[in-house]
């Protein structure tokens, strides 16, 4: 808002109060307005950084109408600086002084205002606002996640860097951006000439240009996504995070095994470019390369997405949480990447580079090369408009490349053919184990064997020794090493056997190494299968989008590449094709199927007006779009980024694996050299020694530990996408299945958000023929209950029947504060309120007046169809009401069922809010609450949480503050911006049934996590004893080793079998 307000040219008595819940610059300009009609104010100045509102006033004014004009307002003020008369002086030091008294208020303490950066939802306000708190000297601290900066009152020698330091050393940034002790310095004495250019002035003597004053500095964040290969287990993923972790300016490192991603959180004003990263990652031993941008929903800021572009590759030859570190640090030490990510699970890699280093992909691409993987570019699913189209006419240009599908099915069919191969050479081999229990001595001749062996061993198991090569040179370990070195070991001790003994070919061990080789060559390919159905859910939430758009310019229709097609370009949809953009219907009436978006089984009718979502199916009718979106701009786009994002986030349970993983390898490799050397002192010999050496090697399975969290976290918010519920990360999902309070707000969560007739009572008169003059006294305003109203007669057989139904209102008129009148058939009608009533002096009788309480009472507004002119009489009682949603009773007992407490906090009267928290079976209610006051109704109930989390279901901005404040931030889809972004869910459809869907997938999934890792711990703790006390075969262990990672996927994809409850 550019404006500047002029006060009194004389001494202005001017008033500092304390606002709360003032979160945006629409914020501030309505505690302007409501200050600013107050009788004798002058003018007003809304703070949002320091929370405050300056007053100016020709004379003395009574404070306390300032604070009920706030409160009127929807904010809650208190008096902060008692009104005092200022001069010229105190003009040009107007807020300074307001200031000083500020300080001066609280002798002890001071306030300090710090902007903080690098939070995302609300347990990260708390973590901020206990780090604060943990300083010693802060009285109090405060944190807003709306507006992303903290209050902190400090004792007076409390540093402000020390505040700084500790939200730092919690994970987060911090600027101080106000602090009350410094601006409560004297200030220099003011320049004589400015005294004179004032007093030529008078009028701008309290001036406040709002363009100038300063504003919270949001601190700019970067963030980079790379696709990581050579990771082969758990342990890999902690090196990754721990090497980018160690890059200056890089405030948090996620890597994630299953998807083969990895991000990274900088401090824009680091520099922090992908080239350092990717060198991290590579000097790790790993490859990283960048993968397209799949941010939150919550787009990055405009300055930060223009000064980065996204670069998307696919990624082979990963075959463990190893390799994602590998191709990470390899993409990162590109000069110019930002942010690089790398996903096991969807073999692709995510690099956001500075736009003014000009990377390239070729660059990227010889990067990863050099790490030792293979790179291509991938084809983005959904590219950002700006690129789109920038890029249409050559990307049409160019001959069509095949999707990162269909390379990886034939990658898929590569492999298979390589382990057929390899199983056809390693069967002779392995066929004289099983005869020589008969008497049967069917070994072949010892050079044979060392020739089916090296083949194997060498070619078909090259791969390991790459791979292995790579992670030692990074000075760490992998699968790939464990096994190189246990399938060497077996080779080598026969091929030592073969030179001491050539006559004795039944004795050697060459069919250990080639089936080991084979077997984890074959679990691998099983293991790739079922992490590509943990993606199932992405692939059909592409495979929704059109590639071509049938668009219309001058009446004429033509077919064109999606790419082509802009915001505001009108597009034909066809019955039975599914629609490209997202748009708002401009001709046309149908039905639309949005079951893969959305969940909602049943075809959804749309008219004119109405919005249609990109990827959904046209019913019966053809339409006429208008484009609203295009792009990565639309809301499917927006959904695949979500669901991606979420399934690249590591759960917070993850972190013991991760801890365990850091030492995997040294320990398993450290326990194999124990037991050769306690085979051999146990004098057991050689040979002996190192076969068991070898299976303990080859039994230990890094891969089940890495894999066990992500592909159920994959899996699960897969399904959940599909169902209509979008979960943003890892963390939402752990703290939903830990939910033991739900609080709802009212309006447009629990009920519909829009006004409708509850009740319509004739007086005197029939009932159609009183609805029809309702009707035609309303039908000229836009006014809610105007509609409510005309809504009524129009889903009423009988009044559109009545003679009454083509009555014409002539000359509507509205009246404030009591309604509309207007002349209906040379009667003058009057619909409003029982205040209008009552001074028109229209009784009625007591019956209905009982029923009009009743109404009241049950929370609904009550207003009245009377004839204002003579004889002045009540022909109808009009009740309205927001109706509940019909799921929404369903939805509290499913809650219960699951031993959930429902809470009901509104803004509402008293009367409705406990009306309808009656219908629905809530017992909790908490009414007439104001923005702020719901996060701290959301405190008191985490309160009595106990070990559980406490939820919150909005809809609206008035939610956002509860939203943060809730340990897991659930919003309606149906809601607003603000609502969703800082929400952890949220909801596709505005069904409150979806909230017991999203607390039961969690729920599963959580399980499921579990299971797996009880799964993964035990088979490595029990088998690797059995394998270092000689009781398993090297063979069987490369079997026992090759499933265990098989059987970990395959067990989280049976959360794809939940269908939900929500209708």
């Amino acid at each position: 808002m550019q404006m500047t307000k002029l006060f009194a040219p004389a001494a202005p008595i001017t008033t500092t109060l304390l606002v709360e819940g003032m979160h945006c610059g629409g914020c501030t300009s309505r505690v302007e307005q409501a200050l600013a009609q107050v009788p004798g104010v002058t003018g007003a100045v809304a703070d949002l950084a320091a929370g405050t509102a300056t007053v100016a006033a020709a004379s003395a004014i009574d404070t306390a109408r300032l604070v009920a004009a706030l409160d009127a307002a929807g904010y809650r003020a208190t008096v902060a600086t008692a009104p005092a008369a200022t001069g010229n002086a105190d003009a040009r030091h107007g807020r300074a002084r307001d200031e000083d008294d500020d300080a001066a208020a609280a002798p002890h303490t001071a306030a300090v205002t710090l902007t903080i950066g690098g939070m995302t939802c609300g347990g990260c306000a708390r973590r901020v606002e206990q780090a604060l708190a943990a300083v010693r000297g802060v009285a109090d601290a405060k944190v807003d996640l709306a507006t992303t900066s903290a209050k902190a009152s400090v004792a007076r020698d409390v540093d402000s860097q020390t505040l700084v330091a500790a939200v730092e050393q919690a994970g987060y940034r911090a600027n101080v951006v106000r602090d009350a002790r410094a601006e409560a310095a004297p200030k220099p004495a003011a320049c004589p000439f400015e005294d004179a250019a004032r007093s030529a002035a008078p009028a701008a003597a309290f001036a406040v240009d709002e363009s100038s004053a300063a504003s919270p500095e949001r601190v700019a964040t970067q963030s980079f996504e790379f696709d990581i290969a050579g990771m082969t287990c758990a342990s890999c993923v902690g090196r990754v995070e721990k090497a980018l972790a160690q890059v200056p300016g890089v405030v948090r490192a996620t890597v994630n095994l299953a998807t083969e991603k990895a991000a990274v959180d900088a401090d824009a004003d680091a520099h922090v470019d992908t080239a350092r990263l990717i060198d991290a990652v590579k000097r790790a031993g790993y490859r990283a390369s960048p993968v397209s941008d799949t941010a939150s929903a919550l787009a990055p800021s405009p300055e930060i997405a223009a000064a980065r572009t996204a670069i998307e590759l696919d990624i082979a030859g990963m075959t463990c949480a190893s390799c994602v570190g590998r191709v990470e640090k390899a993409l990162a030490q590109v000069p110019g990447v930002a942010r690089a990510t790398v996903n096991l699970a969807t073999e692709k890699a995510t690099v956001d580079a500075d736009a003014d280093a000009h990377v390239d992909t070729a660059r990227l691409i010889d990067a990863v090369k050099r790490a030792g993987y293979r790179a291509s570019p991938a084809i983005a699913a959904c590219a950002p408009a700006s690129r789109a189209t920038a890029t249409a006419d050559a990307a049409a240009a160019r001959p069509a490349s095949p999707s990162a599908d269909d390379r990886k099915l034939a990658e898929a069919r590569r492999e298979r053919a390589l382990v057929i191969a390899s199983a056809v050479l390693t069967t002779p081999l392995a066929l004289p184990m099983f005869a020589a229990p008969f008497g049967v001595d069917a070994a072949l001749p010892a050079w044979l064997q060392l020739a089916l062996a090296s083949i194997v061993q060498f070619g078909f198991g090259a791969r390991f020794y790459r791979a292995a090569w790579h992670a030692l040179k990074a000075r760490a370990g992998n699968m790939d090493l464990l096994v190189a070195l246990g399938t060497s070991a077996a080779y080598g001790l026969s091929i030592w056997l073969m030179l001491r003994d050539p006559g004795h070919a039944a004795h050697l061990y060459f069919e250990a190494s080639a089936v080991i080789v084979t077997l984890v060559r074959f679990g691998k390919w099983l293991e790739a299968r079922a992490k590509r159905q943990t993606t199932d859910a992405i692939r059909a939430l592409n495979a929704l989008r059109p590639d071509r758009a049938r668009i219309v310019e001058h009446g004429v229709e033509r077919d064109v590449p999606l790419a082509q097609v802009r915001v505001g370009t009108v597009v034909r949809v066809l019955p039975g094709e599914r629609v490209p953009v997202d748009g708002r219907i401009e001709a046309g009436v149908t039905h639309v199927d949005e079951s893969l978006i959305t969940g909602e089984s049943l075809p959804v009718p749309k008219e004119p007006g109405e919005r249609v979502t990109a990827g959904s199916i046209n019913g019966e009718g053809a339409l006429t779009v208008a484009t609203t979106a295009i792009g990565a701009e639309t809301t499917l786009a927006r959904i695949i980024r979500l669901v991606e994002s979420a399934q690249a986030e590591k759960a917070p349970i993850q972190r013991l694996v991760d801890r365990v993983s850091a030492v995997f390898v040294p320990a398993i490799v450290a326990i194999a050299f124990a037991t050769f050397a306690g085979w051999l002192v146990a004098g057991a010999g050689v040979e002996t020694a190192i076969l068991n050496a070898v299976a303990v090697l080859v039994i230990a399975c890094p891969c089940a530990l890495g894999l066990a969290t992500p592909a159920a976290i994959m899996a699960g918010t897969g399904v959940a996408a599909r169902h209509g519920v979008l979960i943003k990360d890892a963390q939402a999902l752990e703290l939903a299945q830990r939910a033991r309070i739900v609080a709802f707000d009212k309006t447009g969560t629990l009920t519909q958000g829009r006004p409708t007739v509850t009740a319509f009572d004739a007086i005197g008169i029939p009932r159609g023929d009183a609805l029809a003059l309702a009707a035609a006294v309303q039908r000229a305003s836009a006014h809610p209950l105007a509609r409510a109203v005309v809504a009524a007669f129009d889903a009423d057989a009988d009044a559109r029947r009545s003679s009454l139904a083509a009555a014409h209102a002539d000359t509507p008129r509205a009246v404030a504060g009591r309604g509309v009148e207007a002349r209906v058939d040379a009667r003058l009608l009057a619909l409003g309120s029982t205040r209008w009533r009552d001074e028109l002096g229209i009784a009625v009788p007591d019956g209905v007046a009982r029923r009009a309480a009743a109404l009241e009472a049950a929370g609904n507004t009550v207003s009245w169809l009377m004839r204002a002119d003579a004889p002045r009489e009540a022909l109808a009682l009009v009740a309205f009401g927001d109706t509940v949603k019909p799921n929404a009773r369903r939805a509290i007992e499913r809650l219960a069922a699951r031993g959930i407490r429902s809470a009901l906090v509104t803004g509402d009267n008293r009367g409705s809010a406990t009306a309808v928290a009656a219908s629905l079976g809530i017992d909790e209610v908490h009414a007439q609450v104001l923005p702020d006051d719901k996060a701290r109704v959301v405190a008191q109930l985490k309160a009595t949480a106990g070990d559980g989390a406490v939820a919150m279901v909005g809809d609206g901005i008035n939610d956002a503050p509860a939203l943060a404040a809730a340990d897991v931030g659930i919003a309606m889809a149906t809601g607003t911006d603000v609502a969703m972004h800082t929400a952890g869910i949220t909801l596709m459809r505005g069904d409150p049934a979806l909230v017991a869907d999203a607390v039961d997938i969690s729920r599963r999934t959580y399980r499921k996590i579990q299971q797996n890792l009880f799964w993964a711990f035990v088979y490595n703790l029990v088998g690797i004893p059995l394998a270092a006390l000689g009781w398993l075969n090297p063979m069987i262990a490369g079997a026992a080793m090759a499933f265990s990672s098989v059987s970990v996927v395959t067990n989280a994809l049976l959360l794809r079998r939940w269908k939900g409850d929500a209708r």
